[in-house]
């Protein structure tokens, strides 16, 4: 055998025993425990849940639903457009309608000014799933 068929089957050797472990390290330093991401994706769909139900409790209250129909909107079309936005847009109408709620509850809101933000809230949720489409 030539020196360097020796050499080289030497450093493959090595390359070789080499990989095992490089991998083995990497993978210790990047997998995450499978508890792990169900706990988080078990509070993501929490989450999401949380946003749904507060955006149709917001679109079924009576004064809501009253300033949907001053302005001519199918509440129902509104309520049913919701599941399909995306998890950001979920939780941002969700907020902005917790917001318009405890405002029209507190009395810093008038009848109109709530009819107004129903209307703009409404209408981002339909454009929002006609975009997505």
């Amino acid at each position: 055998m030539s020196v360097r068929l020796w050499i080289r089957n030497t450093i493959a050797l090595m390359l070789a025993a080499m990989i095992p472990a490089m991998t083995a390290s990497a993978a210790e330093s990047h997998v995450v425990p499978l508890t792990e991401l169900h706990r988080d994706a078990a509070a993501a769909t929490q989450a999401r849940q949380a946003n749904l139900d507060k955006a149709e409790a917001f679109f079924s209250s009576e004064a809501v639903r009253n300033a949907l129909r001053a302005a001519k909107i199918d509440g129902s079309q509104v309520t049913k457009a919701l599941p399909l936005l995306g998890d950001d847009e979920l939780a941002k109408l969700a907020s902005k309608a917790d917001q318009a709620q405890a405002d029209f509850a507190a009395g810093s809101l008038s009848n109109q000014e709530l009819t107004y933000i129903v209307i703009a809230l409404a209408t981002a949720v339909i454009i929002l799933v006609i975009v997505a489409r």
